[in-house]
């Protein structure tokens, strides 16, 4: 197929800012051996209780230049040891700041170093609707543990429970909606634990990463969880297309419907068309 040479040239610029935002280097569509890839289907030593409020858990893999095959960022954004600057924690469109500025969400409490692995948790409430978003900032070094905590939470296979004023809430497996944001780690390591749908609930699937429908699909079918939102190509997984999804999902909305809201987000923030962003940001298998 031919094109114009305007539009080829556009077209070419917004994959080159694409690549550059989301830190994903070329060597990433080579997919490695992990041999070391923690099993997906452990049984939890916690009960799975139901929860008061719809749940929404954000395991977010902090920017990390020394530890992840990413396009180096500058180093107060890429240090995968400090969330508060993080690219995709702290920065201004980081999961933890983003949404702390949100006229439709109220911060309720903040962890440190909640387990193992997890520098920073954050919790926040739903202005308008009973829900709550438990945010899990990972050390960039645990790219590895955030992905398999990602896969036991999407089979049901782990759950956790967080207390807030005498509230308690269950994460992972007990969560309505399980996203994973940050750098795509199945570009630099193939995950090659077992994984297996450990009962009947009903989980749906948020994963903000480069290319994640063509890295994530095997894995996910056999969590058995619905995506709600993910990737066809390189983008920036940054925290307004997560924002205005889930606006959408506490309206009630149907899967196109949000998936037309949050690529309406990364048209405007990304200055590019509608189309495009939908053809980049797409539900559904």
């Amino acid at each position: 197929m031919h094109f114009p040479m305007s539009n080829r040239l556009k077209f070419a610029l917004i994959a080159i800012a694409a690549f550059l935002i989301c830190a994903c280097s070329a060597a990433d569509i080579v997919v490695k051996s992990q041999e070391d890839a923690p099993s997906a289907t452990k049984k939890s030593a916690v009960e799975k209780i139901k929860n008061s409020a719809r749940v929404v858990h954000v395991l977010v893999a902090l920017c990390d230049n020394e530890n992840q095959g990413i396009v180096p960022v500058p180093t107060h954004l890429g240090n995968g040891e400090d969330p508060e600057k993080n690219l995709y924690w702290g920065a201004a469109y980081g999961v933890k700041t983003y949404f702390s500025k949100s006229p439709n969400w109220t911060k309720v409490a903040e962890f440190g170093r909640p387990k193992d692995g997890v520098l920073e948790r954050i919790v926040f409430k739903h202005k308008k609707s009973d829900i709550y978003l438990i945010a899990d900032g990972y050390r960039g070094s645990r790219m590895k543990q955030t992905i398999a905590d990602f896969f036991e939470a999407s089979s049901g296979s782990e759950f956790e429970n967080v207390v807030l004023n005498g509230i308690t809430l269950q994460v992972m497996g007990a969560s309505d909606i399980v996203a994973f944001v940050g750098h795509n780690g199945l570009m630099d390591d193939e995950f090659t634990g077992t994984i297996l749908k450990a009962d009947d609930g009903k989980r749906e699937a948020i994963i903000l990463a480069c290319a994640s429908r063509n890295y994530f699909s095997k894995h996910l079918k056999k969590a058995g969880a619905e995506p709600l939102l993910w990737t066809t190509n390189l983008m920036a997984p940054e925290a307004y297309i997560l924002h205005d999804a889930l606006e959408g999902w506490a309206a009630g909305e149907k899967p196109e419907q949000i998936r037309t809201r949050a690529a309406a987000a990364y048209a405007k923030y990304q200055r590019i068309s509608q189309k495009a962003a939908e053809g980049l940001l797409v539900t559904g298998w």
